[in-house]
């Protein structure tokens, strides 16, 4: 899985610097963000504290900043998607906290939801909504609400090639073989803890050598 999302999330990120014309590049970077999703969704399951498991995320997203907006050349500020998925994350801690207080676990979500859309979060709502489908919803389930989740995007944000994402979510319903054989690729945890912010760096760093 997590060779999966950095490898995807490598080629995405090569066709927005140097393939921007070319959609194979996106295309098969549109498994990623699902791919680290699972992951996180499946690290936050399993970890023995919650508030340190959070507290490294939202530290990776500070770090990951300036090389997010140096790697794309954003003149503004976008947040990148680690941020995103910290407030994913600390939806889902919300919702277990706040078991017994449905309505207030609801509305905290929402407001969460509320938060990614209006501030300019990368991916934005649609990242929470995916995290929420993969932690809380049936294997078969998973399949049919992203692909309705996709659905809505197309007529809300225009994401088409967006619907390709639904591969991932394929991939880990109905190969459950496959991907514990990949799973067998070990990556080193500060290789995986590292790899965003480290690879938008270098990808900086080649674009302003070839660029200056």
């Amino acid at each position: 899985m997590q060779f999966l999302a950095m490898l995807t999330m490598l080629i995405d990120h090569i066709g927005v610097v140097w393939h921007p014309e070319d959609n194979v590049w996106r295309i098969i970077g549109r498994l990623s963000l699902p791919f680290y999703i699972y992951a996180m969704v499946i690290g936050y399951s399993r970890t023995r504290d919650v508030t340190r498991y959070l507290t490294r995320v939202g530290l990776l997203a500070v770090i990951s900043q300036i090389p997010y907006q140096l790697a794309f050349r954003l003149q503004v500020l976008e947040i990148n998607v680690i941020a995103t998925l910290f407030f994913c994350l600390l939806a889902l801690l919300l919702l277990d906290r706040l078991k017994g207080k449905p309505i207030t676990a609801v509305l905290a979500t929402a407001a969460i939801f509320v938060l990614l859309e209006v501030l300019p979060f990368d991916y934005g709502g649609y990242a929470l909504a995916l995290m929420l489908i993969y932690r809380y919803a049936a294997p078969h389930m998973m399949v049919v609400l992203h692909l309705a989740l996709n659905v809505v995007s197309i007529f809300y944000k225009g994401w088409i090639l967006q619907l390709f994402s639904l591969l991932s979510t394929l991939w880990i319903v109905y190969t459950p073989e496959l991907m514990r054989s990949i799973e067998r690729i070990r990556i080193p945890r500060f290789l995986w803890r590292s790899f965003y912010p480290l690879h938008l760096l270098i990808i900086a760093i080649v674009y302003y050598m070839m660029n200056p």
